[in-house]
């Protein structure tokens, strides 16, 4: 297929050397990663990766690393331009269910997550209502979350989230739960969002292959090194990377029915049952 026109620039997430243990196990091990910035010319293009892997492996323990919830045991991982080290609350969160207060309103939902990241009244709602605008949501302000559709929710939790982190957030399990239409909605929403902003990066944790691949831009497959045996050594790490970039697969309508999609899909498949 056709490679889209695209270059890179700055290191936006790095990952580096990160080993983590629990009650003395290893769950990740010498694990690194990074996320540079995607360039189109005449466009804004933000970026979306997608983490896979088999349950258990310890994608729950790089998600809360990569949100700044945890510490790794060695290692660091640094965010933004400047590669500053990751803490709490400068990764925005979207959990499975989209977690909204149901007493408060859209637009308290979100006044209340920027008073808490540290914005004096005025400036929380000058922004909440900011960004309501943007994600099409200005007109359901006044309603609350069960007034809502589901479509209409993950918006705003994506928006709540963003009201502390201008850039970077976390998906977990984004697809999970949705029939086939309510999974092309959330596709396009992220691909909406992620197109607004040139430094919008997304990274989702997700069992879904298909529709990781629709609307990633990489693929990050973590899975565990095997001895000569064949058995498995304690401590995940990344076993593959797919650039759908390069692959031209990347932002491309229809991309579910190409070859090419499908012979990514078919690698991905086989080397599961091995992580």
């Amino acid at each position: 297929m056709t490679v889209m026109e695209h270059s890179y620039g700055e290191t936006l997430l790095s990952v580096k050397d990160v080993s983590v243990k629990l009650g003395g196990m290893a769950v990740l091990r010498d694990l690194s990663l990074e996320v540079k910035n995607v360039q189109r010319p005449g466009l804004t293009q933000g970026q979306v990766v997608a983490l896979l892997g088999p349950s258990g492996v310890g994608k729950t323990t790089l998600f809360r690393l990569l949100a700044g919830l945890d510490r790794p045991d060695q290692g660091e991982v640094l965010l933004g331009v400047d590669a500053v080290p990751v803490r709490r609350g400068m990764v925005g969160v979207v959990a499975q269910h989209y977690p909204l207060f149901h007493h408060r309103t859209v637009l308290g939902n979100l006044t209340v997550a920027g008073r808490q990241a540290g914005m004096r009244g005025p400036e929380a709602a000058t922004r909440a209502k900011g960004l309501l605008e943007r994600f099409g949501l200005a007109e359901h302000g006044s309603k609350y979350p069960v007034q809502l559709s589901g479509g209409q929710r993950q918006r705003v939790a994506i928006a709540q989230q963003f009201m502390c982190s201008e850039h970077f957030l976390l998906m977990d399990e984004p697809f999970s739960g949705l029939d086939l239409l309510a999974v092309d909605r959330v596709i396009r929403l992220i691909g909406e969002i992620a197109a607004s902003d040139e430094m919008k990066t997304f990274i989702l944790v997700t069992h879904d292959i298909d529709a990781a691949l629709e609307v990633a831009d990489t693929v990050w497959v973590m899975g565990r090194d095997r001895d000569p045996s064949g058995n498995p050594i304690p401590g995940a790490r990344i076993q593959a990377t797919y650039n759908l970039i390069e692959r031209g697969l990347a932002w491309r309508d229809g991309v579910t029915t190409t070859p090419e999609f499908h012979e990514v899909l078919r690698e991905i498949r086989e080397i599961f049952p091995r992580l």
